[in-house]
């Protein structure tokens, strides 16, 4: 009787964890709400510690920018919080590294990037502007 009690707990507990499990894989793999107004192409990005000047990169997909300080880098990222106007991605590297960012839309081609992580080992919070300056040339 122990026996049989203990194993339906078990196979509860591994139906819950399988659930819990596909919400987040489904929540990687939506794009925020928030972002459906902004729109490809080549963003400038302000206010990135350590740059003299604004910094220009070419976006597929504006949840992309909430990776600001893993640039080019290999990265997973889940959306934490969406909602019509800003949404929260925490993200983590292959090669080390990881943050959470809110990205809030100022306008179609205008957000704020909150973000806040490790890189390099080291701990990095700052805010950044990006703008949308135009689409991407092809090289």
């Amino acid at each position: 009787m122990l026996k049989t009690a203990i194993m339906r707990r078990v196979r509860t507990v591994s139906v819950s964890c399988a659930g819990a499990a596909a919400v987040l894989l489904s929540a990687a793999a939506a794009r925020p709400s928030a972002l459906d107004q902004t729109s490809p192409g080549l963003w400038e990005l302000s206010g990135l510690p350590n740059a003299g000047a604004a910094v220009r990169q070419c976006v597929g997909d504006t949840a992309a920018l909430a990776r600001v300080e893993h640039r080019g880098q290999s990265c997973t990222q889940v959306v934490i919080k969406d909602n019509p106007t800003w949404t929260e991605i925490h993200y983590t590297c292959t090669a080390g590294g990881f943050g959470r960012s809110k990205l809030t839309v100022l306008t179609p081609r205008s957000l704020r990037i909150e973000t806040q992580g490790i890189s390099a080992k080291s701990p990095f919070n700052y805010t950044v502007q990006a703008r949308r300056v135009g689409g991407c040339s092809a090289h």
